[in-house]
């Protein structure tokens, strides 16, 4: 018998994993997903070979502005790598298994090390927008309240069945990527929690002081089921939040949120987040088919 979640299998991973692999020549040690209007990093991929999602065997597909619905596999800075323009979300109506689909897939495809990037908005009060925060832990809401991809029969080629999270976000990469941002002067970096919720409406405001409460420091859509899978088939991981709102705590402030401000500052700051994911991993040695700093 297969294990198998939400009508996924093994058989479903491994089909999609050797669909790529016949389609492109790259063999990818790093993968990257970018957040809302962060495609800019797919773009500085050298070589590339683009596959959109709806011509992928299993493939969820994207719905949301700001997400291209494209895999794009290529080089950087003589690694190879693989780059989703654009990602699942729950509130697209994707079950949480369907919602980490890739993940499995790249730790098919050879995969080391994911790198997360979101969107997301401020609930630390010396965050200002267009900031970025290097992630180095996160509250899986959304997992905490029964939403966990790895509900249901655990598939052992994977991973352990009750896989530890007290590193989800790998140390060695996050002084790395601090290291970069000090040489290369950006002075608006933190390192912070991020908290997952399902969406798609941004917080009440005894929601976002809920969040801050808890210690949260930035809250978005997305990531934090990504890296439960990543950490359960053994991948490292790297996650950064580009804040392009600031969530509002208190019932005087006023203005509101939307996405198209959201889509602006990514705008804004995509170069940025593309000098220093393209710095970080042009630092990363290959040896022996294994990923290290």
């Amino acid at each position: 018998v297969h294990a198998k979640r939400d009508g996924c299998a093994v058989q479903d991973y491994q089909a999609t994993a050797d669909w790529l692999l016949t389609h492109t020549r790259h063999r990818p040690k790093v993968a990257i997903i970018c957040g809302s209007g962060l495609g800019v990093l797919a773009d500085a991929l050298q070589h590339s070979d683009s596959f959109k999602y709806s011509d992928i065997p299993n493939f969820p597909q994207s719905t949301v502005q700001g997400h291209a619905g494209q895999l794009v596999f290529g080089e950087l800075r003589g690694t190879a790598c693989v780059c989703m323009k654009g990602r699942f979300h729950m509130y697209e109506g994707h079950q949480p298994a369907k919602v980490t689909f890739p993940i499995r897939v790249f730790k098919l495809l050879g995969v080391k090390i994911l790198i997360v990037t979101n969107a997301a908005g401020s609930l630390a009060d010396d965050y200002k927008t267009g900031d970025v925060m290097i992630i180095k832990d996160h509250i899986n809401l959304l997992g905490l309240a029964g939403q966990n991809p790895l509900i249901g029969p655990n598939i052992e080629q994977f991973g352990p069945r009750f896989p530890p999270m007290t590193s989800a976000y790998d140390k060695d990469l996050c002084k790395l990527a601090m290291d970069i941002c000090k040489r290369l002067g950006y002075t608006c970096v933190h390192k912070g929690i991020y908290c997952m919720v399902s969406g798609p409406n941004f917080e009440t405001v005894a929601e976002a002081r809920f969040l801050h409460s808890l210690g949260a420091d930035a809250v978005g859509m997305s990531t934090a089921a990504e890296v439960v899978v990543a950490k359960h088939c053994g991948l490292r991981v790297f996650g950064l939040s580009l804040i392009t709102n600031q969530v509002k705590k208190d019932y005087s402030e006023k203005g509101s949120v939307n996405h198209d401000d959201v889509l602006g500052v990514s705008k804004m700051r995509a170069e940025m987040l593309k000098a220093l994911v393209s710095e970080m991993i042009g630092q990363l040695e290959i040896n022996n088919n294994i990923v290290e700093v």
